[in-house]
């Protein structure tokens, strides 16, 4: 047989679409050729390919070579097609024993061994094959990640010679032994008892773990609001198995280290204020997931946040809005998931101290001005972070609450609301919350007088709402009450400083 047909599969973003591998043996000048829109990295699988199969003890065909990668239009790019192009040349020149390839998906880069290294982008891959019912070959270096894709067959290999006794049936080889991520350990180091004061800070940041709220910590230097943030992750409710999946995912395509340890940890992105938008909500001409789709379902952290530019936080709204990301070229346009929960932490001023009479309120008010309204408004809380009274280290002799029994506390408030509306409160639709956020007469009328005289947007109002609701539920309380609003108002920090500043300037 000098045809044969292998199956591949290119990465596209989240996507797996399938490529099959061609391969024609033709009488005539020894030639190598590779056609369907390769990338350079395809095009050198030709030496790769040819040095593998010859040091592997096989013999490379002195024939017309042609493979197509198909289909034709679909970029193909990364050494994963050397294993389905070595196959298909072994299959066309009879070297591997009659097999149904058709059942099989090969995809791993060789060396010139014939060892297999690992590829990127293993995870969509195996949810693809799992879905189209074929048994998929990938290197052993991406056995552990593979074994996490539930009902998936898959073969792992560490060199190319394992193949001929695998399909001899000399010598099969195992599936990959699938691994739920319940046998996983969760490992949190950081840990809120480790925050001494700062109770209205640590209220603040349960509640925002409760219902998966945006928060902005306004504070001095030096009163832990860094070390707050980085504590959220560890109090958030564990990842469920899909959750865990689709974050297991996006570390694929992106060279992210994924393994069991963390496989249940919610994903912790810190960017430095220096990053551009491409860097944050991603890009590149082969769009790559930027740090909002790093931190889906988890955090991102924006620490000194006036430092960032205006234009690279602007970019941040339509992500926070809609939890997902579409990354537009000429040719094509990615999407990719960014349900992230944000938190940002600031100075008042630029000189960190708001009253320590080295700036005035012009300059202030300037400072803060490099946060666009529309930003700060889709920030749901907004809490100031004081400095430490005298006192506060030496009488701190109690025990504070660790991480794992506020943990506890939010998975069962998170629990409530997924059983109420399949969803945390801060992702509740306009119109959800007229079914999940009544108020009463009187307290509809105080919520809307209190909006008017702060004058707060539509938006605001509704994370009030958001907030709110979160409060009656971390009580258990069926309804919103009059102390929740109070509370909910009360976390709307950055709104009384503008108003403060503008009215000093005005004067």
């Amino acid at each position: 047989m000098s045809l044969a047909c292998v199956y591949s599969r290119a990465r596209v973003g989240l996507e797996s679409p399938l490529v099959t591998v061609e391969v024609h043996l033709a009488n005539g000048l020894p030639a190598f050729h590779i056609v369907g829109l390769p990338e350079a990295s395809v095009k050198e699988s030709k030496d790769r390919v040819r040095s593998a199969i010859i040091n592997c003890g096989y013999e490379f065909p002195a024939k017309r070579i042609t493979i197509n990668l198909a289909p034709a239009d679909l970029p193909k790019e990364g050494g994963r097609f050397d294993l389905p192009i070595a196959v298909g040349i072994l299959a066309a020149s009879e070297q591997l024993p009659q097999v149904d390839l058709a059942q099989y998906e090969f995809a791993g880069e060789l060396a010139l061994s014939g060892e297999l290294r690992a590829i990127i982008g293993e995870i969509p891959m195996a949810m693809a094959c799992s879905g189209s019912g074929r048994i998929l070959i990938l290197p052993a270096q991406n056995s552990e990640q593979v074994s996490w894709v539930k009902q998936a067959k898959i073969h792992s290999i560490e060199h190319l010679t394992q193949l001929y006794p695998h399909f001899a049936r000399q010598n099969p080889l195992p599936l990959v032994v699938e691994r739920p991520p319940e046998q996983c350990s969760d490992i949190n180091e950081l840990d809120i008892s480790d925050v001494v004061g700062q109770p209205l800070a640590k209220r603040a940041l349960e509640i925002a773990a409760c219902g998966n709220h945006n928060l902005l910590f306004i504070g001095p230097p030096g009163t832990g609001k860094t070390m707050l943030a980085s504590r959220l992750a560890g109090i958030l409710p564990k990842m469920t198995a899909a959750e865990a999946l689709e974050v297991a995912a996006i570390q694929s395509i992106s060279n992210q280290n994924t393994n069991a340890k963390s496989w249940l940890t919610r994903p912790f992105r810190a960017p430095h204020h220096t990053a551009s938008s491409a860097a944050l909500v991603g890009g590149g001409s082969q769009p790559q997931p930027g740090e909002i789709s790093l931190a889906h379902n988890g955090v991102l952290f924006l620490d000194e946040l006036p430092e960032f530019e205006r234009k690279v936080l602007d970019v941040l709204r339509e992500p926070m809005e809609s939890g997902e990301v579409t990354i537009s070229r000429a040719m094509h346009k990615q999407c990719f998931p960014a349900r992230f929960q944000l938190i940002a932490a600031m100075n008042p001023s630029p000189t960190g101290f708001y009253n320590d009479n080295r700036s005035t309120p012009e300059q202030v008010l300037r400072y803060l001005s490099r946060l666009s309204g529309p930003f700060l408004d889709r920030i749901d809380i907004q809490i100031e972070v004081a400095r430490l009274p005298r006192g506060t280290w030496a009488n701190d002799t109690d025990k504070n609450e660790t991480s794992e029994e506020v943990q506890l506390r939010v998975q069962m408030c998170r629990m409530r609301q997924i059983e109420r509306q399949g969803k945390a409160n801060a992702h509740l639709g306009t119109s959800e919350l007229k079914s999940y956020c009544h108020l009463s007469v009187d307290e509809n009328e105080f919520l809307e007088l209190a909006v008017e005289k702060l004058g707060l947007s539509t938006r605001a109002h509704h994370k009030i709402l958001k907030i709110a609701r979160t409060l009656a539920d971390m009580e258990a309380t069926e309804n919103i009450e009059h102390k929740h609003i109070i509370e909910a108002l009360s976390y709307r920090a950055m709104d009384r400083l503008l108003r403060h500043l503008t009215q000093s300037v005005a004067v």
